[in-house]
């Protein structure tokens, strides 16, 4: 296993759950973050917060441990990532097929895997709140594989 120390942004957190999701200034996969891997209180740690953590390679995807805040800035202040130029999934999408009646199909109109890969966990966390971290993760890569192979998002 191996590990590098990086920065980042809080993208959410939910501490109820005790888990959420880093943007590391890296780039790549967002990171998943669990409460006990946290070296303060975890109501501190909120979306938009710069923290710095330790990366790891997880079984299911790039994982922080030793996390610890960088400033208190917040979402009051600052956003995790600049918002993207297009519009954002919405429940029915993931129904219609991954695009609304409304949408357009061409190349041009495809989402970063990033930016998508942050949207369809944004929409899982709220649409279904009972599921687990690996359970999102799960799903949030077999949606991302399929909308990859589909053209919907570009690498």
């Amino acid at each position: 296993m191996w590990f590098v120390l990086v920065s980042g942004r809080v993208l959410r957190f939910d501490d109820v759950r005790g888990y959420g999701f880093i943007a590391s200034d890296l780039g790549g996969e967002d990171v998943f973050m669990h409460a006990n891997d946290l070296t303060e209180e975890k109501y501190l740690f909120r979306s938009g917060v710069r923290v710095e953590f330790e990366l790891q390679d997880g079984d299911r995807g790039p994982v922080a441990s030793q996390v610890r805040l960088l400033d208190s800035a917040g979402s009051d202040g600052s956003a995790a990532r600049p918002a993207p130029q297009r519009r954002l999934l919405r429940s029915g999408d993931l129904a219609n097929g991954g695009v609304s009646a409304d949408a357009s199909c061409g190349a041009s109109d495809a989402l970063p895997t990033a930016d998508f890969r942050q949207q369809l966990t944004e929409l899982l966390l709220k649409e279904v709140p009972t599921l687990t971290s690996a359970q999102i993760l799960q799903i949030r890569e077999a949606v991302v594989a399929s909308a990859q192979s589909r053209g919907w998002v570009a690498a």
